[in-house]
C-alpha cells in the first residue's frame, strides 16, 4: 500500500464543519476592523454562542480592545554538567555572551532573533530556555533547528557540559504549565469590551453584577479548587480549537493557549468584560498554511496583505483573542440563568440533527 496521501481522497481528510461568524468590531494596538470569523467544530451551539457576543461589540463604540504586549516563541534545551558547580558556570558563561547566541541564530535563519536566554540548574543539570521572534510564522520548527545551532555551539565552546536533549520540557511546548503562564509562550493579548447596562439587560439578559458574581465563584474559586495551572477561565479552548482548525494552526497548542484569566467587574450597571491569552501560538505561513481552505480563510480575515514582517500574525492573534472573548462572554451571561445553557443546547443540537436527516 502506498504511504502517499492526496486531499482528493476523501478517505484520507477528516472534515470538520465550518461556519463564518459575526462579524466582530475590534480595536487596539494591532488592528481596528470589523470581520467575520471562521471557527470549525463538531459542537454546533458554539457557533450562535460566539456570533451572540461578537453582536454585543458591534453595539460599542470602540468594540473589543485588543491590546498585543508581548510575543515570543520558546524551545528549551538540557545540558548535562560534571556537577552543579559547572552548572552554574555553564550558566553565567551563556548570560555574557548573549550577542554571540544571537549571531548563531542569524547565521541559521532569516527570521529567528534570540530574545533571551533563561536557565535553570537542578542538581548537575542545566534546563537553558531561548526564546525567539519568529516573524509571521508559529515558529515550531524555527526555534527548534535554531536551538539545535545553539546547542551545538555551546557544547563546542563551554567546558564540563554534555549534551542531555534537544528538548528539556521547559519550554513548555503543548502543556500546561506555570511558566508558560508567568513567561508567555506565542503571543500575550489582552481583550477587553466595555457593556452599556442596556446592552447586558436587553441582549445578554441579565446583569453586570450577576456576571461578575459568576465569574469570581465559578472562573477564580472554582478553578483554584480544583488546582487550575495560571488559569480562570470558562472555556477558551473552545474558541481556540475552533479558530485554530479553520486558520491551519497547530491544535495541540490549545494545551497551552487555553490558559488565561477572564475578569468580570460591575461598573455601576455596565459590564467590564477581559480575557487576557499569554499563549497564543498562531502563524500565517508554514505548515497547513498551503491548503486551499486555509488560504481561502486567512485572506477573508486579512491576514495575505503586504505589511511588515510579523504583523499578519499579529493581526491573527489579536482576532482569535477577540473571538475568545465574544464565546466566554456568551457562555458566562447564560449561565447565570438557570437552564438556559441547557434549553439552548438541546434547541440547536435537535435542529442540526433534524437538518441532517432532513426532517
Amino acid at each position: 500500500m502506498s504511504d502517499t496521501h492526496t486531499t482528493n481522497d476523501p478517505h484520507t481528510v477528516a472534515g470538520v464543519p465550518m461556519q463564518w461568524v459575526g462579524p466582530l468590531r475590534i480595536s487596539g494596538n494591532i488592528a481596528s476592523t470589523e470581520t467575520e470569523v471562521p471557527l470549525a467544530t463538531y459542537e454546533s451551539p458554539l457557533w450562535p454562542s460566539v456570533r451572540r457576543g461578537a453582536r454585543i461589540s458591534r453595539l460599542t463604540e470602540r468594540g473589543i480592545v485588543a491590546t498585543l504586549v508581548d510575543e515570543r516563541m520558546t524551545r528549551s534545551v538540557l545540558v548535562e554538567a560534571k556537577d552543579a558547580q559547572s552548572a552554574y558556570a555553564a550558566a553565567r558563561l551563556l548570560d555574557a555572551r548573549i550577542g554571540e547566541l544571537r549571531e548563531v541564530v542569524r547565521g541559521c535563519s532569516r527570521y529567528a532573533e534570540l530574545l533571551a536566554v533563561r536557565t535553570e540548574i537542578t542538581a548537575d543539570l542545566l534546563f537553558v530556555r531561548f526564546e525567539f521572534s519568529t516573524g509571521d510564522a508559529s515558529g515550531h520548527n524555527m526555534v527548534t533547528l535554531a536551538s539545535d545551532a545553539l546547542l551545538t555551539h555551546i557544547l563546542r565552546t563551554i567546558p564540563d557540559i554534555a549534551y542531555g536533549s534537544i528538548s528539556g520540557n521547559y519550554c513548555t511546548d503543548k502543556k500546561a504549565t506555570a511558566i508558560n503562564g508567568i513567561l508567555g509562550r506565542g503571543k500575550n493579548v489582552v481583550t477587553e469590551l466595555l457593556v452599556p447596562r442596556s446592552v447586558v439587560t436587553e441582549k445578554l439578559h441579565t446583569t453586570a453584577a450577576k456576571i461578575a458574581r459568576l465569574n469570581l465563584r465559578k472562573n477564580l474559586i472554582g478553578t483554584l479548587l480544583a488546582g487550575g495551572i495560571r488559569s480562570a477561565n470558562a472555556h477558551y479552548a473552545n474558541m481556540l480549537l475552533a479558530f485554530y482548525l479553520a486558520t491551519g494552526q497547530d491544535a495541540a497548542n490549545i494545551v497551552e493557549g487555553s490558559q488565561g484569566v477572564t475578569v468580570a467587574e460591575d461598573r455601576d450597571g455596565d459590564l467590564y468584560f477581559s480575557c487576557t491569552l499569554p499563549n497564543l501560538i498562531v502563524g500565517t505561513v508554514g505548515n497547513g498554511k498551503g491548503l486551499g481552505f486555509v488560504e481561502t480563510n486567512l485572506t477573508r480575515l486579512g491576514c495575505r496583505a503586504e505589511r511588515a514582517p510579523g504583523e499578519n500574525a499579529r493581526r491573527l492573534a489579536v482576532i482569535a483573542a477577540a473571538t475568545v472573548l465574544c464565546g466566554e462572554l456568551s457562555l458566562l451571561a447564560a449561565q447565570t440563568n438557570p437552564g438556559e445553557l441547557m434549553r439552548a443546547h438541546v434547541h440547536l443540537e435537535r435542529n442540526m440533527e433534524s437538518t441532517r436527516i432532513g426532517v
